[in-house]
């Protein structure tokens, strides 16, 4: 899914509250709150605004979903219950590294209907959910800068090894981690241009595993 996929949606939601009339970019911009030409920035680099268009359904109660998985559209006032909201770090990235990462940041919140609920171990699972941005080119092709990954808070354990964000000394990372049998951590990255880095695994927080993503570009 690329914004220029999801474009032709938010016109249609901004057509029927204009009456049926014709909709443009830049008309879509002032409903997101961007800039016109950062917004024609973004178009050109399929930069999806993850945080206006979150502000955007909210307002609106339209589950993101519609937009991102072309489930239809629908009233959430109903059924509240199937629905469940998580913590969306907005300006905080992991992979290339991007500080740390605790309750206190700022976030916003990301409604996610009962699809998106069961593909992150459903409603038992979901309050241990929050999600971030990835910065920098070390997970491809697994995941991309500027995608959106959701991590499972409650799944620290990496004996079995994965895909977690793991927050070090020098930064915020998403990696995939071995354990050794020294006791130390193997931070992998999934593009062969990055090397293995060792960490001592009681020098690290490891923050959650990585269990779902959402392409941001």
């Amino acid at each position: 899914m690329t914004f220029k996929d999801i474009l032709p949606k938010l016109k249609d939601v901004i057509s029927k509250e204009l009456g049926d009339k014709r909709v443009f970019d830049k008309d879509v911009a002032d409903a997101l709150g961007i800039n016109h030409l950062t917004f024609a920035t973004m178009k050109s680099r399929n930069k999806i605004p993850y945080e206006e268009i979150l502000d955007f359904c909210a307002k609106r109660k339209i589950s993101i979903n519609w937009l991102f998985y072309n489930q239809a559209t629908r009233s959430l006032e109903s059924e509240t219950e199937k629905y469940a909201n998580i913590r969306y770090f907005g300006d905080i990235y992991a992979s290339a590294g991007g500080g740390s990462f605790t309750d206190d940041e700022e976030h916003d919140s990301l409604l996610l209907d009962p699809h998106m609920i069961d593909m992150l171990g459903g409603q038992r699972e979901i309050k241990y959910i929050d999600s971030i941005n990835v910065l920098g080119d070390s997970m491809e092709p697994t995941f991309y800068e500027n995608d959106m990954v959701f991590i499972n808070r409650s799944q620290k354990d990496v004996k079995k090894g994965g895909v977690f964000v793991v927050a070090t000394p020098n930064g915020l990372f998403i990696k995939r981690v071995s354990l050794r049998s020294d006791g130390n951590l193997d931070l992998i990255s999934d593009n062969s241009l990055y090397s293995v880095e060792k960490v001592d695994l009681n020098s690290v927080e490891i923050v959650g595993r990585v269990v779902g993503s959402m392409r941001g570009h």
